[in-house]
């Protein structure tokens, strides 16, 4: 007698696949479609999500991170008091013993270091804001300040990670991932979640910025950030190889969604499920992704209000535009990181510098989508991983000085997208070195975020390794209602 044949797994999951086990595991699909063809395409993609708990009052979020931590003193968080502490130590009354990075650790002193910038107070709110931002002080009543944020993350990787993720640890899904998640996209020619890095004019020392900060972690890999490049194809092989016209590509394509649709059918993998839909996501994109990168049509006006290097694809001006004209076609999270703020010596040089790249595109970015009629439901969130510190890091003069990290307090800005605009929260000491008044984890600035985009952050999970896992964890979070119009 012969032995029974040898099969694989997939032979005996083939074999075992009954009629009322098809029906049970294609239900989604066969659902999907009929909602398609009831509703229409372009309303059905935008539901293909969890959905918000209550109205939201942001649809859209741009993300400005300023990498490595702007000196909240020098722009924000004025302390005339500091200019009779000049040269003399920080108190230990007020370090309090705080951790301290390796960079000035070893420091015998810690000599006070004053804001060498002038401030004035503006608007109706009377929001005191550093000579170096002009324009952005022209805007103060539409903005809302938290001057009172704090972390426990001291270095520059964990701190960033908190600040995406919410965990200093990597893997876990950022704040756009688990907004493309929950709301969806509105169009099905673009991503719903976009990244870009932009680039400083006159870049001194940098952090690294990649992929590991848009991961989608445990969330199914189609919610991943898209980054698109500054220089040359946005995006790499976007465009087809020569001899390759779009109807081979479609049948290319065609061929591979039927093995992949093949393979779904028989193991059930959520993440063939990502690779069919970033297939076809990256076909519509050889035609979205050009137009949206064209900026021909912008009129003179609008490219006037974000300044003289809007032109110069990659820079702060160029991708803020960008990152509405996303908002605009439907994307739903663009995350735009600068770097060159992580100022550990020539603190005035480098602020001039960096001030001038950011403070116009800023203005001319929420002037722009309140006259399109879009900062109501786009939340535009400003700041960076954490604050720097009053005291110098190496040597101090009149003229200029260094600053380390300092995660008891930095402030932050958010405008339009529910934000109250004018409001002015939380306060610190003399020293800007720690919080006297209201303070702001960053546990519970995700939740307000949320809160705006119409989640309630306890109930916003995703069941992963038995829990349900949530942005803001497992330590108490509250949304901050002075911060909500």
């Amino acid at each position: 007698m012969n032995p029974p044949p040898i099969r694989s797994p997939l032979d005996e999951l083939g074999l075992n696949l009954t009629r009322r086990r098809f029906f049970e595991r294609g239900s989604h699909l066969l659902g999907g479609a009929a909602l398609a063809s009831l509703l229409g395409e372009d309303r059905a993609w935008a539901n293909a999500s969890v959905g918000p708990h209550f109205a939201p009052k942001a649809k859209h979020v741009i993300y400005l991170h300023m990498v490595g931590g702007p000196p909240q003193q020098d722009l924000y968080d004025y302390k005339p008091k500091m200019d009779d502490w000049y040269d003399k130590d920080l108190p230990e009354s007020v370090r309090n013993g705080q951790r301290l990075t390796t960079m000035t650790s070893g420091q015998k002193r810690f000599p006070i270091a004053p804001s060498v910038f002038k401030f004035a107070q503006h608007g109706a709110s009377g929001m005191w804001v550093s000579e170096l931002l002009p324009y952005t002080a022209r805007m103060v009543d539409e903005m809302c300040f938290i001057r009172s944020m704090h972390t426990e993350a001291i270095n520059h990787e964990p701190a960033i990670c908190y600040m995406q993720t919410g965990n200093q640890i990597v893997g876990r899904p950022c704040l756009g991932s688990w907004t493309a998640y929950g709301l969806g996209s509105l169009n099905k020619d673009l991503p719903t979640f976009v990244v870009l890095t932009a680039r400083s004019t006159k870049p001194e020392q940098a952090q690294a910025i990649g992929a590991r900060l848009w991961s989608s972690g445990y969330l199914p890999g189609e919610y991943a950030g898209v980054s698109l490049r500054s220089a040359g194809d946005p995006i790499l092989y976007i465009n087809n190889p020569p001899g390759v016209p779009a109807d081979v590509r479609r049948k290319t394509l065609d061929g591979l969604q039927a093995l992949n649709q093949r393979t779904l059918a028989e193991i059930g993998d959520p993440e063939t499920r990502t690779r069919i839909a970033q297939y076809e996501m990256a076909f519509r994109m050889q035609t979205s992704v050009p137009d949206l990168t064209n900026i021909a049509s912008e009129s003179a006006s609008t490219l006037a209000l974000y300044g003289d290097d809007v032109k110069n694809p990659g820079s702060f001006a160029n991708s803020v535009l960008m990152a509405r004209r996303m908002v605009e076609r439907g994307v739903r999270f663009v995350q735009i990181y600068l770097n060159h703020w992580d100022t550990h010596a020539n603190v005035v040089g480098r602020l001039k510098n960096g001030c001038k790249d950011i403070d116009q595109p800023c203005f001319g970015l929420v002037q722009d989508l309140k006259a399109r009629g879009l900062l109501d439901e786009t939340l535009i969130i400003w700041g960076g991983e954490f604050g720097r510190t009053v005291y110098s890091q190496g040597g101090l003069s009149k003229e200029n000085y260094g600053r380390d990290h300092h995660p008891r307090c930095f402030t932050m800005w958010m405008a339009g997208g529910g934000a109250r605009g004018g409001q002015i929260h939380g306060e610190t000491d003399d020293f800007s070195y720690n919080i006297v008044k209201d303070p702001v984890h960053i546990r519970d600035f995700h939740a307000t975020v949320l809160h705006l985009l119409g989640f309630d952050h306890e109930r916003f999970t995703y069941r992963h390794l038995g829990l349900d896992q949530k942005l803001t964890g497992v330590e108490h979070a509250k949304v901050i209602p002075d911060l909500l119009a």
